[in-house]
C-alpha cells in the first residue's frame, strides 16, 4: 500500500486518512506517516483529535496528539492525549473521549489535570515535610553536640574543640546523648551531674578535679543549648523552653565540695619563691652525687627548660601556654623584647591581640640559659618528636607530678613521675601551678606600688570601658610604664633569689 492510498487529502495545513476528514487513522497508516518526510505536519484523526509529526535529534519520529476544544469560558485549548507510537492510538483516543466527557459536565480537562498535578505535588511536599518533622523530632543531644562542634557558627576553641569533645564523649554523651532534644529536661541534666559525682566517688577521684569537671560540663551544656535555642531545627524542638535555664546555680553548688571555688587564689610568698630555687638546686646536686649506674633509681632534677619556664612565667606574668609556644624569632635579647603574636594569646578570636613584653634583666638571663639548651631550634620549647613546640600542658603536668600528695593517685601514671619534690611550705599552702606564678607576679607588682591598670596591661588583659570616646580615641599603649613595671619586678626577683639578707614581703594569701 503506497502513501497515496493512505492519504486522502494533502493540504498544506492538515493530513487526513484515506476515508477523508473525520475518519480515524489505522495503526499501519500512522506507522507510515511517522516519517521524516512529514516532519512538522499536522494530521487529523477526527472528533477534534490531531497530531503533529516530530523528528527527534536521534532520528526517531513520533506523532504528538492533542484534543483541541473550547473551554467553558470560551477559550480554545489543546489537551495532551499522548505520543504515538510510545502510547497506543486507542489509549490516545480514550484520553480524548475522557476530556470530552469532562467538558459535557462543565469541567475543563486541562484545569482538572493541572489541579491533579498540584494535589500530587502537595501530597509529595506534605510527605517530605512530615518526614523532616519526624527526623527533627528524633534529633538527640548527640546530634546537637555534633552540629554545635562542626557548624561554621558553632563553638571553635583554640585546640580545635579536642578537650570539649573528650569531656563530652567521656561524661555527657554516654548518659544523655540519646535523649531527644524535645524531651530533654532539667532533671536529665541534674541527673547527669549527679552521675559524674557518683562515679568519681566510687573511683576515689580527686575532689578538686571533680568540682572543676562539674563546673565545666554545666557551663558547656549551657553554651551548647543556648546556641541551639537560637537556631533551627533546635529552636523548634525547645518549644517548652531551654532546660538549662531551669537549673539554679545553687543546685550545681550542692553537688560540689563545700568551700569549693572555681577560681584559684594560690599565691607564692617570697619565702616559697626562694624555697623553690633551693629545691631546684638540691635536686640537681643530689642527682649529680649519685654514683654512675645507680642514677636510674634516684630522683631526677627538674630540667633546665622547665626551670626557665617557671622563672619566666613569674617574671613576665605571661601565661604558660603563651610561653611554651614561643619562637626564638620573636625574642630579641639585645633589645630585651619578646613579641607574642595574637594567635598565641588567650581570648575570643576577634578579641586577641599582639602582646609585647619588655624583658627585665632577670627575664633576659633566663632566656639566655634557655637559648643555650634549645637555641638551635625554631621553638624555645621544642617538641622531641614533632617539628613544633611542646604540648602547652607539659610543664603543668611535670610540676603536678612532683606534688602527688594533692593528686590522690593510687599509683604513678604511665611514664610520669610520682613524688612530692616540688611541694612548698611542707604543703601548708596547698598545691601550686604555673598559672599561680602569673597571679603571684601581678600581686607582687601591686606591693611594689605599680598601678593595677599597668599590671592589667602587663598581663595583656582587655581593659573594658563603657566610654566609646575613650575606646575610639585613646590608644596610648603604656609601653614605657609597662617596661618600668617589669623592670621593678625583675629587680626584686633578682635580689630576692640572690641576696640571702633581703627583707621579704609578708606572706599573705589573697
Amino acid at each position: 500500500m503506497t502513501r497515496k492510498n493512505i492519504i486522502a487529502e494533502n493540504s498544506k495545513e492538515i493530513l487526513y486518512p484515506k476515508g477523508g476528514k473525520g475518519k480515524e487513522w489505522t495503526v499501519r497508516a500512522l506507522q507510515e506517516i511517522a516519517n521524516a518526510e512529514y516532519k512538522n505536519r499536522t494530521i487529523g484523526d477526527g472528533d477534534g483529535l490531531r497530531g503533529r509529526v516530530r523528528v527527534l535529534a536521534s532520528g526517531n519520529t513520533s506523532i504528538t496528539f492533542v484534543y483541541r476544544y473550547r473551554s467553558p469560558e470560551g477559550k480554545i485549548r489543546d489537551y495532551g492525549c499522548g505520543t504515538f507510537p510510545k502510547t497506543g492510538i486507542k489509549t490516545i483516543r480514550a484520553a480524548r473521549d475522557e476530556a470530552k466527557h469532562l467538558l459535557s459536565q462543565g469541567v475543563d480537562p486541562t484545569e482538572k489535570r493541572q489541579a491533579e498535578k498540584i494535589e500530587k505535588q502537595a501530597a509529595i511536599t506534605k510527605t517530605i515535610t512530615d518526614n523532616e518533622k519526624e527526623k527533627a523530632a528524633a534529633l538527640s543531644v548527640a546530634d546537637l553536640f555534633n552540629s554545635w562542634t562542626t557548624a561554621n557558627t558553632g563553638v571553635k576553641r583554640q585546640d580545635g574543640n579536642e578537650v570539649l569533645k573528650r569531656v563530652f564523649n567521656k561524661h555527657v554523651l554516654p548518659e544523655i546523648g540519646a535523649i531527644h532534644i524535645s524531651k530533654l529536661t532539667d532533671d536529665d541534666l541534674l541527673g547527669l551531674l549527679k552521675a559524674i559525682k557518683s562515679k568519681a566517688t566510687v573511683k576515689n577521684d580527686p575532689q578538686r578535679g571533680l568540682n572543676r569537671t562539674i563546673d565545666v560540663i554545666y557551663r558547656d551544656l549551657g553554651q551548647m543549648l543556648r546556641w541551639g535555642e537560637k537556631r533551627q531545627p533546635w529552636r523548634r524542638l525547645m518549644v517548652e523552653g531551654n532546660p538549662i535555664d531551669l537549673i539554679e546555680p545553687n543546685q550545681v553548688t550542692e553537688l560540689q565540695d563545700e568551700g569549693y571555688k572555681e577560681e584559684r587564689e594560690r599565691i607564692l610568698s617570697d619565702d616559697e619563691i626562694r624555697e623553690l630555687k633551693a629545691i631546684f638546686k638540691k635536686l640537681e646536686d643530689d642527682y649529680s652525687n649519685i654514683p654512675a649506674g645507680q642514677k636510674y633509681s634516684g630522683s631526677r632534677p627538674v630540667s633546665i627548660p622547665v626551670q626557665c619556664a617557671v622563672w619566666l612565667c613569674l617574671s613576665t606574668l605571661c601565661r604558660i601556654g603563651e610561653l611554651l609556644m614561643a619562637e626564638w624569632q620573636h625574642i630579641d635579647l639585645k633589645a630585651g623584647a619578646w613579641h607574642i603574636p595574637a594567635a598565641n594569646t588567650k581570648g575570643r578570636k576577634h578579641q586577641r591581640r599582639d602582646h609585647n613584653i619588655s624583658l627585665s634583666n632577670f627575664a633576659i638571663e633566663q632566656f639566655k640559659i634557655l637559648k643555650a639548651e634549645t637555641g638551635n631550634t625554631d621553638f624555645c620549647f621544642p617538641s622531641r618528636n614533632k617539628p613544633t613546640h611542646v604540648c602547652t600542658k607539659s610543664v603543668s603536668k611535670q610540676i603536678g607530678d612532683r606534688q602527688v600528695s594533692f593528686k590522690n593517685r593510687d599509683k604513678p601514671l604511665s611514664g610520669r613521675l610520682h613524688n612530692d619534690d616540688l611541694v612548698l611550705s611542707a604543703g601548708a599552702n596547698g598545691e601550686w601551678t604555673p598559672h599561680d606564678l602569673r597571679r603571684t607576679g601581678s600581686t607582687m607588682m601591686q606591693k611594689l606600688g605599680i598601678s593595677p591598670d599597668i599590671i592589667d596591661r602587663c598581663q595583656n588583659h582587655v581593659i573594658e570601658t563603657k566610654s566609646k570616646t575613650r575606646k575610639n580615641y585613646q590608644h596610648y599603649d603604656y609601653t614605657k610604664e609597662k617596661a618600668e613595671a617589669w623592670r621593678l619586678w625583675g629587680d626584686h626577683l633578682d635580689v630576692l633569689l640572690n641576696n640571702a639578707n633581703v627583707v621579704t614581703f609578708t606572706s599573705k594569701e589573697a
